[in-house]
């Protein structure tokens, strides 16, 4: 089908009104387990940094091995906008494969570094790998999901980052354990381990096919119809007549210019991007502030042993899996809005009164871990609804990229400072200073659930078509 073309097609309805079916499965298990890696590496990452200082490993030093975190965050961020763009004109599955490879060799590579320059470089290049999964595997969930369970699945799939997190929080504890493997390899091994789990996620990539909206703005519907017969037959019988609503009326298309792109999200879509990009922004100040410090606060407030640090990280991951885990369906049945501003505001009120039972000396270590547990239980929740919100509220041809933006933008602005600051804040070793940064990041976080609650867009239920028309949809026929 040539570019330009009018095309009508009911694609985008059919995969609305399917029950959910045994390929539904499939799909989730294949997308969560892309979380479950993440997770996994960015804690084993975390875990190994202070190996890496002693000399039978790297003899890295302690900037170095801040450093080496940066570049991986410069990477995650170049990646999601490098990767986003490709994924919105090249399609939602191949990129799938294109990202998760690059994470693949370069996390194998990570394992045979042999200096800081070479650490830095295959970090900077993992980095890339992973932030360019954000912006497919966040489309295609949106794409290929019927609209009545989008929200639940949505969070559920993003919450699977932290099953990764508590998998790499025990990992570690063996791993890097000397009386085991010897320190000069655990590390390594660490890192083979995340390059041998991308083998089993390229693997599940095999059951997630291309985004039918996708291929119907791209002038491939014979495609899209196809793939849509095949998830109405998985239905079994199941009975399913033709949509009653007018089909999706678009204009093929193979990119969209950048000077669309721009206009859509600077002007269009100005009050989404708005909200968008503090959605983002709070959620990650949030999250980097306590969860990359948290080890610093048990080992200097509490007196927590290094090596015992990691043990805490799992009642920590425990709550920020069941939180879309059980949360996760009310954002479909009472709302996008009143869930995402209530988990937002709530959030912050939560560590505002944690940080003040802690500044007055209330909480031991177990019981401070606790608090986060609770914490994270319903912030978890509100994070992945921040994903969920961009994947929904932009325009099908511009989805990917505005989700690789947005988290670009708001990890840089919102995340990347976050660890510092609170680094040098428990370094003063003062319960007051530190009482000050939560309510900080309380305070972002419930401007967070008032934004939501002003100019939020109430998506429970409804066709991504009918939250944002493609832009193709409204050109005017030549």
């Amino acid at each position: 089908m040539s570019e330009g073309q009018w095309i009508e097609s009911h694609v985008p309805a059919r995969l609305d009104r399917l029950p959910w079916t045994n390929r539904h499965w499939l799909i989730v298990i294949a997308l969560g387990a892309t979380w479950i890696l993440d997770g996994l590496e960015v804690t084993l990452a975390g875990a190994v940094g202070a190996m890496l200082t002693h000399r039978e490993t790297l003899g890295l030093t302690d900037t170095q091995v801040g450093a080496s975190a940066t570049f991986y965050l410069i990477g995650a961020v170049v990646g999601a906008l490098f990767f986003g763009y490709a994924t919105d004109r090249l399609g939602r599955k191949r990129l799938f494969f294109i990202t998760v490879a690059v994470y693949l060799l370069a996390t194998a590579a990570t394992a045979f570094s042999w200096s800081f320059a070479s650490y830095a470089f295959f970090r900077a290049l993992t980095g890339a790998g992973i932030g360019g999964e954000y912006a497919a595997i966040n489309s295609a969930i949106d794409e290929l999901i019927p609209a009545r369970v989008r929200g639940r699945v949505d969070l559920i799939i993003n919450g699977t980052y932290w099953i990764g997190a508590a998998l790499g929080a025990g990992a570690t504890i063996w791993l890097l354990d000397p009386r085991r493997i010897p320190v000069s390899l655990g590390w390594r091994c660490a890192f083979g381990i995340g390059a041998v789990l991308g083998l089993i996620v390229i693997f599940f990539r095999q059951w997630v096919p291309e985004s039918p909206r996708w291929l119907m703005i791209h002038g491939r519907n014979d495609e899209a119809e196809q793939i849509v017969a095949q998830l109405e037959a998985a239905a079994g019988d199941v009975s399913l007549t033709m949509p009653n609503e007018p089909p999706t009326r678009v204009r093929t298309r193979t990119h969209t210019p950048w000077r669309e792109i721009w206009n859509a999200i600077a002007h269009e879509h100005r009050r989404r991007s708005f909200l968008g990009l503090v959605l983002m922004l709070t959620q990650a100040f949030f999250y980097n502030a306590i969860f990359f410090t948290y080890p610093l606060v048990l080992m200097r407030f509490y007196g927590v042993p290094a090596e015992n640090a990691g043990l805490y990280l799992l009642p920590f991951a425990l709550g920020n899996v069941l939180g879309p885990l059980l949360l996760g369906h009310l954002f479909d049945t009472i709302g996008r809005k009143p869930m995402i501003a209530g988990t937002y505001v709530l959030a912050g009120i939560l560590l505002a009164a944690t940080g003040w039972l802690f500044q007055a000396g209330l909480l031991d270590a177990r019981t401070q871990t606790i608090a986060w547990m609770v914490i994270f239980f319903v912030a978890s929740a509100a994070a992945s609804s921040a994903y969920l919100t961009i994947s929904e509220i932009f325009p099908l041809e511009i989805r990917a990229f505005a989700i690789a933006l947005f988290y670009a933008v708001g990890t840089l602005a919102g995340g990347a400072g976050a660890p510092v600051l609170f680094g040098w804040i428990i370094g003063t070793g003062s319960r007051g200073t530190l009482f000050a940064g939560y309510l900080v990041g309380a305070a972002l976080m419930i401007v967070g659930g008032l934004t939501e609650a002003w100019i939020g867009v109430a998506a429970e239920g409804r066709s991504l078509e009918s939250i944002a028309a493609p832009l193709s949809s409204r050109e005017e026929k030549a």
